[in-house]
């Protein structure tokens, strides 16, 4: 093949890089197993590695032993599940994304207020089940326009429009143009429930669209912004799309010039893998279409174990002064891609 074009931005968005930073921190603070519920992030690889260290993945808070260590996934979970979770582990860590949290919020200030609640998202997905259970009596899930045909609230009641923030900007275009149509006076949050990093990966790939032959979308099929990567660059007119887990999925007659993105979730060790694998003739050009600065502190339980155990640390040193607001973690000056590579066996 001759060219690659690389989508900038691509690959971990802040949220991302906020809970693999912090279960980094749990398998190093605990002897394992650590304990998480569900995937900390919706990529193959990233969750193998930590398997590796020891983490154990359930689906079910009532799978981890009493008072082990347990941390709660990016995606949010249903406030019934951290409760029982508190409630049985020992150190609980939720590494919900705070777009995610926003979503909430939202929902259980609508269901308050007597709002019957749209939610547009995927069946099934931990994000959408977390964010539905938060006020499950008011809230109906649609991923079809069809969806809205069977809606009918009670009259006088007021209706709002939520959404999952993974989706395909298209995807949610056209859904809240059918539900404008049903309910005109329909309330919208003053801030888009779309997360910005997928929105602005969604972006880079449209840029490339028209130069390439083909797309490769990096990214594990349970990767809900993965998927609308893949539904954008084939809305986009890419000629052809393709999905990868890594290096080795990748066809073999691919040719021309190939544009390559990551979703949110894939680490850039697999975009530097692919590029390596695609080899192109003529090299590679980055092609940027904005810069994201947006960090995401560790959560806040997190933060005050590790200032205890730093707190602890000094006085056993026989350090009578000990400061309290400071970040022992060093959080923002390093990058998930170096924490995963510091723990690696």
């Amino acid at each position: 093949m001759d060219k690659v074009l690389l989508a900038e931005p691509r690959g971990f968005c802040a949220g991302v890089e906020k809970a693999i930073k912090a279960l980094g921190w749990m398998v190093r603070v605990f002897e394992p197993p650590v304990y998480c519920y569900h995937e900390i992030v919706h990529n193959q690889l990233v969750v193998e590695e930590f398997r590796s260290l020891g983490v154990v993945f359930v689906d079910d808070v009532a799978e981890v032993p009493a008072g082990a260590p347990l941390m709660l996934s990016a995606h949010g979970t249903a406030p019934a599940v951290v409760e029982t979770a508190r409630r049985r582990a020992g150190v609980v860590v939720d590494a919900v994304c705070p777009l995610v949290t926003k979503v909430h919020h939202e929902l259980k200030m609508r269901s308050r207020k007597g709002y019957q609640i749209i939610y547009v998202g995927h069946a099934g997905h931990e994000e959408a089940v977390g964010t539905m259970a938060v006020a499950p009596d008011a809230v109906h899930l649609v991923e079809r326009e069809e969806d809205l045909e069977d809606l009918e609230p009670p009259a006088g009641t007021p209706v709002a429009l939520l959404a999952q923030t993974t989706l395909s900007h298209d995807e949610w275009r056209g859904l809240l143009d059918a539900a404008l149509v049903r309910f005109p006076d329909l309330w919208l949050p003053g801030r888009s429930d779309l997360c910005f990093a997928t929105t602005n990966r969604q972006g880079a790939l449209r840029a490339l669209a028209g130069r390439v032959d083909a797309m490769v979308v990096i990214g594990s099929a349970n990767s809900s912004n993965t998927v609308a990567l893949e539904k954008v660059a084939l809305a986009s007119g890419c000629p052809r799309v393709v999905r990868v887990d890594g290096p080795e999925e990748l066809p073999g007659d691919l040719s021309g010039t190939v544009g390559v993105t990551a979703g949110a979730s894939a680490p850039e060790l697999l975009v530097d893998q692919v590029v390596s694998a695609l080899d192109p003739t003529t090299g590679t050009e980055t092609v940027p279409v904005t810069t994201e600065d947006e960090y995401f502190p560790p959560p806040p339980e997190l933060r005050e174990l590790l200032r205890a155990l730093a707190t602890a640390l000094e006085l056993f040193a026989g350090r009578s002064e000990v400061p309290t607001e400071r970040d022992p973690t060093g959080d923002r000056t390093v990058s998930a891609a170096q924490v995963l590579a510091a723990l690696a066996p």
